[in-house]
């Protein structure tokens, strides 16, 4: 069995997945075969896998990272609310229903599906959390048998004591697997040591045993001024801190939980480079309810004299020469929403004059006459913004593909991750296949609709797009000749990297990931509650 490592952290967004990906790409630059793993993922921002499996895209960022190409294994649970107490379940890479927070959680047999109750959610209910680690297991196993390290990231705080019972991510895996663990801090929220002790003082014996040490993360200052609380922490706990991360701009990888506002930070460091044209274009997104993979606008976010922003006010549309309508896991709901802010009409206004409007994925079906939803929402008949000639029925099975075709004259990839059914009735086909049989989307002038996230990511379609924007905005924008996205996510996740190797003890990181958490590792009491 091959090495493994645990990235669990303090609090959520304390920085494991960045950790996780700086981690994989180290190893990767080191000739180590190395692969990610999360056991259970809450995410709206998703990926479709070569094998069409849907993953959290923070996953598919790391197994980038590790140079491997991603899979099911490395994400086996992946939770997509479509609320505040339900979440679609996909499993394997698969939806098999929906169950809520306390369904999902609870005791074995005691939770209930969504209301109607898909038959391929029972078979999560009855020892539902003791099947799914095994899943979890079986995956983390078969990793574990082909790579020469995993690196693990956990969820949340290890030390949420109400769910240790049927954790499956934090120490739930650590424990059954036999893994070291690291919790990541965040010290730029502040209160980092006393997170670090009460995190470990809140396990049990058994689970502190694994915990290995600390890492603290965005630094800001003078290192030499930290070292002595390390020193105490060190004497508090019996465990030492592995490396003391700096503040960097632009060092996120893809978001799970939620927005972030400085989408540019995604790809380059926050300097907006300059036009090169005369003129800059701004991108206003509809920061729509339950909005999935807002990830798709971070490669305009790229693109020097392109300013991105996320609006939820009908008077920021005014200057935009751009307004994107993002996919969301509530179509029905967005819609509502859009229509309630006045943003719907601001909308509708800007298609009557020619000013550019572009949907993806959710935002193409509310773009469209009308939608009926009994699996979704279950609202029945609704009508749609009517800016586009399609007709949308939302299926039970989830269309999961990865198309490669052709738009606007350039090469252009995707990936599809939606259950509404697009039957389009005029208007111009705006992407095909690469054998030019499967056709996607609708263009209506200046209004274009695609089930494709991550199209924008295909440079010269991009510069393509960009181009008719412009034209249709009256902007003498001219996109940058040179700009390539993938080579901007390289040089992020190489900063990553340097990160880990510049910053962390890298010989006591892989002495833990080949040998295990030290012996001898002292209780801290109290220790998790009875």
């Amino acid at each position: 069995m091959s090495g493994g490592l645990l990235i669990a952290g303090t609090t959520s967004d304390a920085g494991k997945s960045v950790v996780t990906a700086g981690i994989c790409r180290w190893l990767a630059r080191q000739g180590v075969k190395v692969a990610p793993f999360k056991a259970q993922n809450m995410s709206l921002n998703s990926f479709v896998t070569r094998e069409g499996a849907e993953i959290g895209r923070a996953q598919a960022m790391q197994a980038q990272a590790a140079r491997v190409e991603p899979t099911a294994l490395m994400n086996p649970v992946l939770l997509k609310p479509g609320g505040d107490r339900t979440s679609q379940v996909v499993l394997m890479g698969r939806p098999v229903g929906e169950m809520s927070a306390r369904g999902f959680f609870g005791t074995a047999g005691s939770g209930t599906g969504a209301p109607g109750g898909a038959a391929p959610g029972d078979r999560l209910r009855g020892g539902r959390q003791e099947a799914l680690l095994a899943t979890v297991l079986d995956c983390l196993a078969t990793l574990r048998g082909t790579y020469d390290a995993v690196i693990c990231e956990g969820a949340g705080s290890p030390a949420e004591i109400n769910l240790r019972r049927t954790d499956i991510v934090n120490m739930g895996v650590a424990r059954n697997a036999g893994l070291p663990v690291l919790v990541v801090g965040d010290i730029d929220r502040g209160g980092v040591f006393a997170s670090f002790f009460g995190t470990v003082a809140l396990l049990s014996p058994e689970d502190q045993a694994l915990v290995a040490g600390f890492l603290v993360n965005k630094f800001r200052g003078d290192v030499s001024l930290l070292e002595p609380g390390l020193d105490m922490l060190h004497g508090l706990t019996g465990r030492r801190t592995y490396g003391v991360l700096p503040f960097r701009h632009g060092l996120g990888i893809d978001e799970e939980d939620g927005l972030r506002v400085s989408l540019r930070g995604a790809v380059r460091e926050s300097a907006v480079s300059a036009p090169v044209g005369a003129d800059v274009l701004r991108v206003a997104v509809c920061a729509i309810p339950l909005m999935s993979n807002f990830t798709d606008v971070d490669a305009l976010a790229a693109e020097p004299g392109v300013v991105v922003r996320f609006v939820d006010r009908a008077e920021e549309l005014a200057d935009a020469d751009l307004v994107v309508v993002p996919g969301t896991r509530g179509t029905v709901q967005a819609l509502r929403w859009l229509r309630e802010r006045g943003l719907a009409d601001a909308i509708a206004r800007r298609a009557a004059e020619g000013r550019p409007v572009l949907g993806v994925c959710g935002g193409y079906q509310l773009l469209g006459e009308h939608i009926e939803d009994e699996v979704e929402s279950r609202a029945g008949h609704v009508d749609g913004l009517g800016l586009l000639p399609v007709r949308v029925r939302f299926a039970r099975e989830k269309t999961l593909a990865r198309p490669v075709g052709r738009a606007l004259g350039e090469h252009v990839e995707g990936y599809e991750i939606h259950h509404g059914v697009a039957e389009v009735t005029g208007g111009e086909t705006f992407m095909s296949d690469a054998g030019g049989a499967g056709l996607d989307g609708c263009r209506v002038g200046s209004v274009w609709g695609t089930h494709w996230h991550g199209s924008l990511e295909s440079d010269g379609f991009r510069r393509a797009f960009l181009r008719e924007v412009a034209a249709a905005a009256g902007r003498r924008f001219v996109p940058a000749p040179d700009t390539s996205f993938a080579a901007l996510r390289e040089e992020q996740l190489d900063r990553l990297g340097d990160l880990i190797e510049e910053h962390a003890d890298t010989d006591a990181l892989w002495r833990l990931i080949e040998s295990g958490a030290p012996q001898g590792l002292p209780f801290i009491p109290p220790g998790a509650p009875a």
